[in-house]
């Protein structure tokens, strides 16, 4: 059985919204904010995690409920109290650390109407603690950058200590449809990328997997680097990129893991042929 920290439910003790774990990608633990309590996604990701055949108790975001929370769990979390916990009492000593609030959660965290205000709110509860170096890092899907509300709330992240991870998981539009299973253009995604990209860097978070027992195809690894290049070249700032594979239950049986060795070669390309430094986690 993993140990308890290595887990990542978005349920806590009595807890709607915010949830503690600790995460590969961020080095430490990180506060998770849930704003898709409803499960409802603008993806349908063959490898997602999140059970959506069951209904959620919790359908709609209560702002008051969720800061109130937020700021109990930073409290708790930045004392070290939370490493008494029985859930996180085994986490190594250099892992002991708060590195973010991400904003993440059962769905796609942009599609929250009102996300400008979450994003403003969430930022003046860390200034309240005297908590400004940790970061605030959105996980998304960037389907919905081209939004106002959207736009407003990635502008406040960029004055608080913000990080934005946005998906890509592909390079074709044939291989998106196959992975992201969306009714939303490919094309959008590539769009909203560059336009965020030009105001501020991104993170790429881009997960590979074996499908029916086979990984991605040379063409399709081909076609995926050439788009970070293009986003580069057309202006974009991309300051690294996450590589990484299922690591726990996906949605479909017929997903599995990338090996290692090949998460590892997709991240040697990527640095070797656009110069962007790539992570395998």
């Amino acid at each position: 059985m993993l140990p308890q920290h290595t887990r990542h439910p978005r349920e806590f003790e009595a807890n709607r919204f915010v949830y503690p774990v600790l995460s590969r990608r961020s080095q430490g633990l990180s506060i998770g904010v849930n704003l898709n309590p409803d499960k409802v996604c603008n993806f349908d990701c063959i490898y997602c995690q999140v059970d959506r055949r069951s209904e959620s108790e919790t359908r709609f975001v209560g702002l008051d409920l969720l800061l109130d929370e937020l700021e109990g769990m930073l409290r708790w979390a930045s004392s070290g109290e939370i490493y008494q916990h029985p859930q996180f009492a085994s986490v190594p000593e250099a892992l002991r650390r708060v590195n973010d609030i991400a904003f993440s959660g059962d769905g796609e965290p942009t599609t929250y109407r009102n996300f400008d205000e979450i994003m403003e709110q969430a930022a003046a509860v860390k200034r309240r603690l005297g908590l400004d170096p940790i970061k605030m890092v959105l996980i998304t899907n960037a389907t919905m950058f081209h939004r106002p509300v959207v736009e407003r709330g990635l502008a406040t992240l960029d004055v608080n200590q913000g990080e934005i991870w946005a998906k890509l998981d592909a390079g074709t539009e044939a291989y998106f449809r196959l992975i992201d299973r969306t009714a939303i253009p490919f094309q959008r995604v590539l769009d909203n990328l560059l336009r965020a990209a030009r105001e501020r860097p991104l993170v790429i978070q881009s997960l590979f997997m074996q499908v029916h027992g086979v990984g991605p195809t040379t063409a399709e690894i081909d076609a995926y680097v050439a788009r970070l290049q293009s986003i580069r070249n057309e202006g974009g700032q991309l300051s690294r990129v996450q590589v990484y594979s299922v690591a726990r239950q996906p949605a479909e049986s017929f997903v599995s893991a990338l090996p290692v060795n090949e998460l590892k070669s997709i991240a040697s390309r990527i640095y070797q042929e656009t110069g962007i430094e790539a992570f395998v986690y």
